[in-house]
């Protein structure tokens, strides 16, 4: 057959596939609406970039100016606000157990005396890590507020018995800390988790619809009637199958990545070309791993599940929550076998902090090879296409 009668093989299995997605609406929720509604729910959950106003309790037995002060310093942080005082640390302990707080400070009696004297008291602070960005950014204005009280009445004391300002900076931070954090310097949670998060959902969907697409094809006794339209060339049928989806899904990945990058304004360095380049190979390799399990395992429900579950998995191993380096040998190995994590490495380098897209030519050829797997199962596939019975 010449190179003109499979191109218009492929057109006349895409136009097929066509009308089963606009005839099925599971093709619409899946590839547009769901993906549309996860891209602004986690982008606007987190607008703020930090979460703010956290409930921090107080329990004050010295009740002094001193005490009061550092209550006020800690109200003012944008992370904290102290909502409630309780008289025991029994009763602040309650409250978080009812959830009523994050995190309580705890001011014993004659505290502001021990500081005037030198006498080093102790302030004590309890915080929940049961979530852990409350508990992380509430134990850092907690210590903060301990350090702070301390150096107040050190630069009261050292003042009175004539020291300079400058000896006084130099006795109470002898090291000045100069903090750069580069690509992000506003520490926003949008930026760091909106843009592994939103992927992760898009191509699990993807994940999805294709071993749904191939899987409903022996549902419905459909399949002859799909090889027929291709002339029997397994290669030429898939093409016709997944272009259209393919087109779909990448007017979402852009779509997603237009609003992020150039509504939101999120950091991106490194230029359009690795934005470009990460979405098609982020889809192409979301499709190519559909086609591969369900070649594996010919089930729509056991092929489903499958995806599902290496999807879900994918966003422990992609290395935004967790580094992957400080997983064990094993772990660190098996990332390389989840697309998200080389679409997060290639995000990672290439967009968020500017470096040369060659850096991450690891994950684009990772991805590369993801989407090429459905050549090792086309003949299988084309055997379960034909002869395979679909058991519900």
């Amino acid at each position: 057959m010449s190179v003109a009668g499979y191109i218009k093989n492929v057109l006349m299995v895409s136009r097929r596939e066509v009308g089963i997605m606009v005839s099925n609406p599971m093709y619409w929720f899946c590839m547009v609406v769901f993906p549309l509604l996860t891209m602004f729910f986690f982008t606007s959950l987190m607008d703020s970039g930090q979460p703010q106003d956290m409930p921090v309790g107080v329990v004050d037995l010295d009740n002094t100016s001193t005490s009061r002060k550092l209550i006020r310093n800690l109200d003012a942080f944008q992370t904290s606000r102290v909502v409630a005082r309780y008289e025991s640390v029994a009763e602040a302990r309650a409250a978080i157990q009812r959830n009523e707080i994050y995190a309580f400070i705890y001011i014993p009696k004659g505290t502001a005396g021990k500081l005037l004297s030198s006498r080093q008291p102790k302030i004590s602070f309890y915080y929940s890590l049961t979530s852990l960005t409350s508990g992380a950014l509430l134990f850092r204005d907690l210590k903060t507020i301990s350090t702070l009280g301390s150096a107040s009445v050190a630069q009261a004391a050292m003042s009175a018995r004539g020291y300079t300002p400058e000896q006084i900076k130099t006795f109470l931070q002898p090291i000045l800390i100069d903090l750069h954090q580069p690509s992000n310097p506003w520490t926003n949670y949008n930026v760091y988790l909106s843009t592994v998060l939103v992927p992760g959902m898009i191509m699990l969907f993807a994940f999805l619809i294709t071993a749904y697409s191939l899987g409903t094809e022996l549902k419905f006794c459909r399949s002859k009637h799909w090889l027929a339209l291709s002339g029997n060339n397994m290669p030429v049928a898939m093409a016709g199958k997944i272009i259209p989806q393919t087109i779909v899904f990448l007017a979402v990945t852009y779509g997603y990545m237009y609003y992020v990058y150039g509504i939101l304004d999120f950091p991106h360095p490194g230029g359009m070309v690795p934005i470009v380049i990460s979405g098609l190979l982020m889809v192409l390799a979301s499709q190519g791993f559909g086609v591969f399990i369900f070649g594996l395992m010919p089930s729509l429900r056991l092929s489903m599940s499958t995806c599902s579950l290496w999807a879900v998995l994918s966003f422990s191993m992609a290395g935004s929550a967790f580094p992957v380096m400080g997983m064990d040998g094993a772990l660190q190995s098996l990332s390389w076998l989840f697309p998200l994590r080389h679409y997060f490495m290639i995000y990672q380098q290439a967009i968020f902090n500017g470096f040369p897209l060659v850096d991450a030519m690891p994950h684009i050829v990772a991805l590369a090879v993801f989407a090429l797997l459905p050549l090792a199962v086309l003949p299988k596939l084309k055997k379960a296409m034909l002869n395979y019975v679909y058991i519900p």
